[in-house]
């Protein structure tokens, strides 16, 4: 299933009218209002049909009323933030407690730390990994996978970006600019001896970010770099998604999905790329296997079939789970990634400075592909290696993994199997550079 992103925006009724666009928020959030006392009819249908004591409730008619109720329920439901569900994980053999705690924060942004509590400390320091996680509409908790499958042999940071429409207006704008700071920030905060992942989009700010710290020489420079699936130069083997923003132009975007936060949310009138707009082009690049899945669920709701009704809810809680993205951002970042390609030119710049990805010189990179990436396909991320030139052959590492698509590039069995021993095997010798000298050589 793809992730999006910031492809497939559906486009409004008029091309081109903001006078369209800025009540459009308002409209949905009405609409959702005038549901919920048929939301509340149903769900107490539900219960009614599902309920021991009713009769009904063991026939074909009761179960296919209760859930065709359900259905309904989920498919007008405004999902919220999931929860990370990470109570604990296993380190050499032994259950440890994980206590998710936040040690940095700013209104955009919170940094996430994923505490083991150890009876006894660890015999050698594992890898400290602050993994950025995409801000392209949904949660940080996408990449709970990610997250779960680094825990055993890792200190592991994510950063949690704040849904848009919850930052009070007075808090300020963020950029593309705002994102680099955050991630250059967040670094300082570790002290060092970090490696960073950035999962997807994010690939294009941490390289800014790095290529920055590098031409400054600062001394919290992360110690290896690992991007996934992500887009440092769409010109290569382009997707569905990169032609979109090539085709459309910047001013399409500006114009056809930027909108307005309406009240009562705290973030009322601040300029976003509401979530609802991004689940419909999510949605629409598969629109088929979405409607054949609740089909299924239904089917599956009649029959009892309890576990694959628990991994169709799984799934489409965290998919359908969206968060706004502030407008300066998305803006900037469709111009510079999708229609300028400007990181690839040499021409990307952060307040002005030019962004010199050939400065780096003391951070080993890994770029890691899905072989059927429908998101960023195939050279997109290796092109990193062409841009960071001054990184040594030896402090440089190019995977592609056969069989899966972007989704599967941080997430599901294959990940777990095949990507991550990589990745933890890249990260141990990218901290003993005489290792990585010596594999090489081999």
């Amino acid at each position: 299933m793809p992730i999006g992103e910031f492809g497939g925006a559906p486009p409004l009724a008029s091309e081109g009218s903001p006078v369209l666009t800025t009540p459009m928020y308002w409209m949905y959030e009405m609409a959702h209002a005038s549901l919920n006392p048929a939301r509340a009819v149903t769900d107490a249908t539900r219960l009614l049909f599902q309920n021991p004591l009713n009769p009904w409730a063991r026939t074909e008619v009761g179960k296919s009323v209760a859930a065709a109720c359900e259905l309904f329920e989920r498919t007008t439901r405004r999902y919220g933030k999931p929860e990370w569900g990470l109570d604990d994980t296993e380190v050499n053999g032994v259950r440890v407690p994980v206590e998710v705690r936040s040690v940095w924060e700013k209104p955009f942004c919170r940094l996430l730390y994923f505490d083991r509590k150890f009876a006894r400390p660890v015999r050698s320091p594992q890898p400290r990994v602050l993994i950025v996680a995409p801000m392209s509409g949904h949660y940080a908790t996408l990449l709970r996978g990610t997250v779960e499958a680094f825990l055993p042999a890792h200190e592991v940071y994510i950063t949690d970006w704040a849904d848009a429409r919850m930052v009070p207006l007075s808090d300020g704008r963020f950029d593309l600019d705002d994102y680099i700071d955050y991630v250059i920030e967040m670094l300082h905060v570790l002290g060092g001896n970090t490696h960073v992942m950035a999962v997807c989009q994010p690939s294009v700010p941490v390289v800014a970010a790095v290529s920055i710290m590098e031409a400054r020489r600062d001394p919290f420079v992360p110690t290896s770099m690992t991007l996934m699936g992500g887009p440092i130069d769409t010109r290569r083997n382009p997707t569905a998604v990169n032609n979109l923003a090539q085709e459309r132009g910047i001013d399409w975007f500006r114009n056809h999905v930027i909108t307005k936060v309406p009240f009562p949310h705290p973030g009322m009138m601040r300029d976003v790329y509401p979530g609802f707009l991004q689940l419909n082009g999510f949605i629409s690049m598969n629109l088929d296997r979405h409607m054949d899945a609740h089909k299924q669920l239904f089917a599956n709701l009649v029959k009892g079939d309890g576990d694959l009704v628990d991994k169709h809810r799984e799934f489409y809680d965290e998919y359908l789970a969206v968060m706004d993205l502030s407008a300066e951002y998305y803006l900037q970042t469709v111009d510079t990634v999708f229609v300028k390609h400007s990181l690839p030119k040499g021409e990307m710049a952060h307040r002005g400075t030019l962004v010199d990805p050939s400065k780096v010189t003391r951070v080993a990179l890994m770029t890691v592909e899905g072989e059927n990436d429908d998101i960023s396909g195939l050279g997109q991320t290796e092109a990193t290696h062409t841009l960071c030139s001054s990184i040594p052959d030896h402090r440089r590492v190019h995977y592609v993994q056969k069989g899966v698509g972007h989704y599967g590039v941080f997430n599901g069995s294959r990940f777990k199997s095949e990507i991550v021993p990589r990745i933890h095997d890249f990260m141990v010798s990218a901290a003993n550079p005489a290792s990585l000298q010596a594999r090489a050589a081999e």
